[in-house]
């Protein structure tokens, strides 16, 4: 009797089902975005290495809240993963800021260096301590001017100008200098502040742009790529810690998917977006070098405050990568 009851119970083991831990990720644009791309891609890659340890609910549209609370959710373990901007992250990682000083990062190419290479990879190392896992980076693009109160093609055209930012000290601090009333502001309110005329614009990336249809509530873009602006992969210390080396390692691939994926997203958005703006009836016109010049002229005194607060030889590492 003992080796039959013993039997069962192995029978009943395995006939047991296995139940997938379940990935809460949270991201502040549409499905259908750069963000949603990266974390469908993310999705695919883990299910490929591991099977179904792990079911996904996604959150788009910021479906958990803006950004904050969201990491701030992971922080307490109630939000498993996420994809954020750089511009939020100052506020756990402030050293993550000097990657937001206009007109630093030339190219895409170049961005991609800098995070891929020695520099990003000591960034991320830094979140850690702040209470957030970072895997690895994702990307935004060059960020744009959009108003409705005309074409930006001096400094003097921003003089005044009610722009909504990122909460971001470095972005906040260089609108003001530059002229404008900068307006920090959580994404979910900017579309009903555009509406209501409460802000004049705001700047973000073409992959922003498009996918939230911002041509429905701006008359104008300005393609003058002040800031590159990049995403963040994050994961709860508390879903984390509970993996093992064999899941981690699937959690980096899975990031590194991920990441592909985004700035392929970036990089048909850049080649189409335009077109496709200017179909949909925004104005649009892109500064030449000479003008970029005379907005980075107007920047010096921020400048010297860049480089007391991160430091003149990180900003020096950061040009000097090719």
């Amino acid at each position: 009797m003992k080796h039959v009851f013993a039997a069962a119970l192995l029978c009943a083991a395995v006939a047991a089902p296995s139940f997938a831990q379940e990935i809460k990720i949270g991201y502040a644009l549409a499905e259908d975005s750069h963000y949603g791309a990266g974390a469908k891609a993310f999705e695919a890659s883990l299910t490929e290495s591991l099977g179904d340890q792990f079911s996904f609910r996604h959150f788009p549209s910021s479906g958990l809240g803006g950004e904050r609370e969201v990491l701030e959710g992971l922080q307490l373990g109630t939000v498993e993963m996420t994809i954020a901007s750089d511009g939020t992250l100052t506020n756990f990682v402030p050293e993550v800021g000097v990657l937001g000083i206009p007109f630093l990062l030339r190219d895409k190419d170049h961005a991609r260096k800098v995070l891929d290479g020695e520099i990003g990879q000591e960034m991320l190392a830094k979140f850690d301590p702040a209470g957030l896992h970072a895997l690895a980076w994702g990307e935004q693009g060059f960020r744009h001017i959009t108003s409705n109160r005309g074409a930006v093609e001096a400094p003097a055209d921003l003089d005044g100008l009610k722009i909504r930012t990122m909460e971001n000290p470095v972005h906040i601090e260089a609108f003001r200098a530059l002229g404008a009333a900068p307006t920090p502001m959580a994404w979910p309110e900017v579309i009903g502040a555009l509406e209501q005329g409460a802000i004049d614009g705001q700047e973000n990336p073409l992959s922003v742009i498009v996918s939230a249809k911002l041509n429905e509530v701006q008359k104008y873009l300005t393609l003058d790529g002040h800031v590159y602006s990049s995403t963040i992969i994050l994961v709860s210390p508390a879903l984390w810690n509970g993996l093992d080396d064999a899941q981690k390692a699937a959690f980096d691939k899975a990031a590194k998917d991920a990441v592909v994926a985004m700035r392929a997203y970036v990089d048909d958005v850049d080649a189409s977006g335009v077109a496709s703006m200017k179909d949909a009836g925004m104005a649009v016109n892109e500064l030449t070098p000479e003008q970029k010049a005379a907005f980075r002229e107007a920047l010096a005194g921020p400048y010297q405050q860049y480089e007391a607060q991160f430091g003149k030889e990180l900003m020096d590492r950061i040009q000097a990568v090719e």
